[in-house]
C-alpha cells in the first residue's frame, strides 16, 4: 500500500468512526479572521455544563493547534481521526507526520520513529483529557442546576458584561450590567454549580431595602414593605385604613407628570387621607375641594399669617361626626397646622408640627409652647375617645430614626431638646409610636432632603408618625411606610386599625 492509499484509508476510517457533527477531515479546517477574534460574556441556562463542540474548542486552546497562513489563523482538527485508530499513524509518510505535528504546534524534526512517537503521545494525551472531561460532566449532571459562565475582557475603555439568563430552580431571571475595564485578560470558561435559590435584588429601584446608617446596630435591618407587612385582613374584619403624607406643596404635586391622586387612592385603597404642608390659600381650596372621586368629605386649614405656607387637610370617604380646626389657641392656630375629625370610635388629628428652623430660632417655641399645648389638647380629647395623631411631627426620636445621628445633634428635628420633648409630651403621656412598636429594630425613613439626591442612597429621617392612645394600640394591624411614592421630600405612611 503506497502513501496515497494509506492516506485515503485513514480518511475513510475517520468518516466511519467520527460522528457527523465532528467530521472536519484532515484537510478541513476552521478559519478565523484575526480581526474578528473575541468573545462575549454569557450565561447559559442549559442543564448540560459543556457541549461537545465547546470541548473541542477548549482542547484546541490547550494544545494551541494554530498555524498562520497568509495572515489567517487556521485551527486544524485532524487529530480526531487518530483517536480510535492510532495504528494509522504508523502508515503515514514523514512529510505527513511533520505537517500534522506542525499544524498542532509541535516540533517536527527527527527520524520517522521519533515523529510517530511524538504524534502518538499527543493523541494519547487528548484521549486522557477527553475521558477526564467526560467524568467531570457526569459529576456535574448529578448536581442539579448548572450555569455556564464565560468571561472575557477586551482592550477598550468600556467593555460590556452581559448576563443573559440565570436558571435557578427552573425559574429564569434576566439582568444586565455594565462594567468599565482597561485591561486585557485571556478568555476563560467557568462552570458554576447552584444548589439553592438566588434572589436578585434591585437596590437601584428600591434603595430603602439597603441598610443606610452611620452607626447601625447588629440587629438592625432595613424596612422592606414587600416582606414586612402582614397579610391583608379579610373582608369580614371591620377596619379603617389611614394614609398620611407631607406633600410639600399640593399645587406643585398635582402639576407633576405621572402623578394622579386618584391612582394613589385606587392603589392604596385608604378610607382617610391626611395631608400636611399643602401650602394652599383659601382660594386654592375652592378649586380642588373634591380632590379624589369617591372622597366627598374634605376639610382644609390654611395659614393666614403667612400665605402659601404650612396647611393641613383631612380627605375622607367616611363622613365624620364633627370637625375642628387648630388647638383653640390663637398664637398657634394662625399657621393652619391642625385638623381634628371625630369618628364613631376615635378622634383623628392631622398635624404639621412647627420646624425649629434655621439656627434653631423656633426651638424654644416648639418645645416649651407648641408641644405642651398639643399634648394637653390630645389628652383632653382622650377623655371621651381614643386618639390617633398623625402627620409630620418634625422629630427623629431615636438614633435609629436618622441616617447620621452624630452629625445632626444640633440640627432641627434631632436636637436633644426636641427628642426629650417628644418623649415627655407624647410617649410618656400614653401615646404609642405604632411603627416602632411593630418594627423595633427596623430602619425606615420617611423624609430625604432634596439636596445631593439623598433619597437614592436612602440617607433619610423618620419624621412622620402614627401615634395612638394606648387603649387601641393592640388594634393596630399594620403601621407601614410607602417609600416608592414620589413627588415630595417625604413619602406617605399608613395605618390599618381594626375596629
Amino acid at each position: 500500500m503506497n502513501h496515497i492509499q494509506a492516506l485515503q484509508f485513514g480518511f475513510k476510517t475517520f468518516l466511519k468512526v467520527v460522528p457527523w457533527n465532528l467530521r472536519p477531515g484532515l484537510v478541513i479546517s476552521l478559519r478565523l479572521s484575526a480581526s474578528s477574534m473575541g468573545s462575549k460574556r454569557t450565561i447559559s441556562s442549559s442543564s448540560k455544563p459543556i457541549s461537545a463542540m465547546d470541548e473541542d474548542k477548549t482542547e484546541s486552546k490547550r494544545f494551541k493547534p494554530v498555524v498562520k497562513e497568509n495572515g489567517v489563523e487556521s485551527v486544524s482538527v485532524g487529530l480526531a481521526s487518530f483517536k480510535n485508530n492510532p495504528e494509522t499513524i504508523e502508515k503515514m509518510t514523514v512529510q505527513e507526520l511533520r505537517t500534522t505535528l506542525r499544524s498542532n504546534g509541535l516540533p517536527a524534526k527527527g527520524l520517522k520513529s521519533e515523529l510517530v512517537s511524538a504524534l502518538k503521545s499527543l493523541v494519547e494525551k487528548m484521549n486522557g483529557e477527553s475521558s477526564q472531561a467526560e467524568e467531570e460532566e457526569d459529576q456535574v449532571q448529578n448536581v442539579g442546576t448548572v450555569s455556564e459562565v464565560r468571561k472575557s475582557k477586551r482592550t477598550s475603555k468600556q467593555s460590556r458584561l452581559e448576563v443573559n439568563t440565570v436558571q435557578v430552580d427552573s425559574k429564569a431571571v434576566t439582568t444586565k450590567k455594565k462594567l468599565s475595564v482597561e485591561s486585557v485578560e485571556v478568555s476563560e470558561t467557568i462552570c458554576v454549580k447552584v444548589d439553592s435559590k438566588v434572589e436578585l435584588s434591585t437596590p437601584r429601584n428600591e434603595p430603602w431595602t439597603i441598610l443606610a446608617h452611620k452607626k447601625p446596630q447588629k440587629d438592625w435591618v432595613p424596612y422592606n414593605p414587600r416582606t414586612m407587612r402582614p397579610a391583608i385582613l379579610s373582608r369580614d374584619t371591620k377596619c379603617v385604613k389611614l394614609l398620611s403624607w407631607n406633600v410639600n406643596g399640593l399645587r406643585a404635586l398635582l402639576k407633576l407628570d405621572g402623578f394622579s391622586a386618584l391612582e394613589l387612592a385606587q392603589r392604596e385603597d385608604f378610607d382617610i387621607l391626611c395631608l400636611q404642608e399643602t401650602k394652599l390659600q383659601d382660594k386654592d381650596v375652592e378649586k380642588i375641594a373634591c380632590l379624589i372621586d369617591g372622597y366627598q368629605n374634605s376639610f382644609w386649614t390654611c395659614s393666614t399669617s403667612k400665605l402659601g405656607y404650612s396647611g393641613a387637610a383631612i380627605i375622607s370617604r367616611i363622613k365624620p361626626l364633627s370637625v375642628k380646626y387648630g388647638l383653640g389657641i390663637e398664637d398657634h392656630d394662625s399657621e393652619g397646622r391642625l385638623v381634628t375629625a371625630e369618628f364613631d370610635s376615635f378622634y383623628l388629628v392631622c398635624g404639621y408640627v412647627p420646624n425649629s428652623g434655621d439656627g434653631l430660632k423656633r426651638l424654644s417655641y416648639r418645645t416649651t409652647e407648641w408641644d405642651v399645648s398639643l399634648s394637653n389638647y390630645l389628652k383632653e380629647l382622650e377623655k371621651s375617645k381614643p386618639v390617633i395623631l398623625t402627620g409630620d411631627l418634625n422629630c427623629a426620636h431615636q438614633e435609629i430614626d436618622i441616617y447620621n445621628p452624630a452629625g445632626n445633634k444640633r440640627s432641627a428635628g434631632f436636637t436633644i431638646e426636641e427628642r426629650e420633648s417628644f418623649e415627655k409630651n407624647f410617649l410618656s403621656k400614653g401615646f404609642v409610636d405604632t411603627f416602632r412598636r411593630q418594627h423595633p429594630g427596623v430602619v425606615g425613613y420617611t423624609y430625604w432632603g432634596f439636596r445631593h439626591g439623598l433619597r437614592k442612597t436612602n440617607k433619610g429621617w423618620r419624621l412622620d408618625y402614627f401615634l395612638v392612645s394606648e387603649s387601641i394600640a393592640d388594634q393596630v394591624h399594620d403601621s407601614y411606610i410607602v417609600p416608592d411614592v414620589h413627588g415630595s421630600d417625604h413619602c406617605p405612611i399608613g395605618l390599618v386599625l381594626k375596629l
